[in-house]
C-alpha cells in the first residue's frame, strides 16, 4: 500500500510513504481510512506455490540475523553461515506447513481489502513470479504517479 502525502499532514508534499503488506485486513483498511485517503494502492500477484517454496527455502543465522534463501542466496556451504561458519536455522513459521497455512490465512483476510480498493478505482495489479520481470511495471507506474523527490538545492 503506497500511502500519498495526504496521509502524512506535516510532511512536504514532495514525499511518498509506502507500507508494503499492510492493510492485511478489512478491518486495517478502515481504520487506515480514518487517517488518511488513499489514491493508489499496489497488489503483486505471486502465485501460491512461488511465495510457498521461496518462503520455505529461508534460513537464518540466529546470532546476527543474516538471511540465506537456498534457491537463490545460498551459504557457500549448505546450513552453514558464511562469515561464522556456525549452522543455519530453519524458523518454525519458514517450514513448507508453516507458510502453506500462513498464505491461506493471508489469502482469505486479504480478498475483501483487494475488492475495497477494486471497487475504488485506486487498485493496480501486477502478476508474475520474478522481481525484475514485475518491477519495470510498478516503476513506470509510480513514476506516472508521483512526482520525483527534488534535493534542498533543486527546489
Amino acid at each position: 500500500v503506497w500511502l500519498h502525502p495526504r496521509c502524512l499532514p506535516a510532511s512536504p508534499s514532495h514525499l511518498c510513504r509506502s507500507c508494503p503488506g499492510f492493510p492485511r485486513t478489512l478491518g486495517q483498511a478502515r481504520a487506515l481510512d480514518g487517517i488518511c485517503e488513499l489514491d493508489l494502492v499496489i497488489s503483486l500477484n505471486i502465485p501460491f506455490e512461488t511465495l510457498k517454496d521461496r518462503l520455505s527455502a529461508r534460513w537464518v543465522h540466529p546470532a546476527s540475523g543474516r538471511v540465506y534463501n537456498m534457491d537463490f542466496n545460498p551459504p557457500h556451504t549448505q546450513g552453514v553461515d558464511d562469515l561464522t561458519g556456525e549452522p543455519l536455522v530453519q524458523r518454525e513459521d519458514d517450514r513448507p506447513e508453516a507458510v502453506a497455512a500462513r498464505l491461506r490465512k493471508y489469502k482469505d483476510a486479504a480478498k475483501p481489502v483487494i475488492e475495497l480498493y477494486k471497487s475504488r478505482g485506486i487498485l493496480h495489479s501486477f502478476s508474475g513470479t520474478e522481481t525484475n520481470k514485475i518491477w519495470p511495471y510498478v516503476y513506470a507506474l509510480l513514476s506516472s504517479r508521483i512526482p520525483p523527490i527534488l534535493s534542498d538545492g533543486e527546489h
